[in-house]
């Protein structure tokens, strides 16, 4: 079976899960050896969007560069795996309406969690403003309206996020199945 594209694309609050969950879901998918990329949204503004500043036309101009790098991808068969906040709702949907294989994981984590996850302190000098147009603090975050798959970090471990990922890619004939993946009935709700 030829593989075809995928552009899974995780969204998220800062420190909710995004990146570990992606290289969880490119781990085993390298493992049933299908090709793919994952698109870091810190990697990514590092190297394709360092002008851009953090103003919500610059986070829509980085956040449709990594679109269209994930749409070259996936038109060539390859699952671009992206991991970036892309806080504002309207963008997220043009891509997900312009794109082929789209599917939104909205990860998942209380604002409260994210903080305390927060190893690089940003959080912290985002409230002591030391750090401006900071998601989720002095910047809004638009939740999804209609994810594919909601990753809830707060109450299932890595491990079982990334099954959630893996099993609706699956039973929606994205990648092929893998028998043993066995995932609890309540785990793999749409809405979490």
């Amino acid at each position: 079976m030829k593989q075809q594209g995928i552009i899974l694309w995780l969204t998220g609050l800062s420190g909710a899960g995004k990146t570990t969950i992606a290289h969880g879901v490119a781990q085993e998918l390298q493992r049933r050896n299908h090709r793919l990329e994952v698109l870091d949204g810190d990697v990514v503004r590092t190297h394709l969007s360092q002008e851009l500043g953090f103003s919500k036309k610059d986070r829509d101009t980085n956040v449709r560069r990594i679109g269209f790098v994930a749409e070259l991808l996936s038109r060539n068969g390859i699952i671009a795996i992206v991991a970036a906040i892309s806080p504002y709702r309207d963008v997220r949907d043009q891509l997900k309406q312009t794109t082929t294989n789209f599917v939104e994981v909205y990860v998942n984590a209380p604002l409260a969690v994210c903080e305390f996850r927060d190893v690089k302190g940003l959080y912290a000098k985002a409230k002591a403003e030391q750090i401006k147009h900071f998601t989720g603090i002095s910047d809004p975050y638009e939740e999804p309206l209609n994810p594919e798959i909601i990753c809830q970090t707060d109450k299932f471990t890595i491990d079982q996020c990334v099954n959630q990922v893996l099993y609706y890619l699956e039973h929606q004939n994205l990648i092929v199945a893998d028998k043993n993946l066995m995932p609890t009935s309540s785990q793999y709700m749409r809405k979490g």
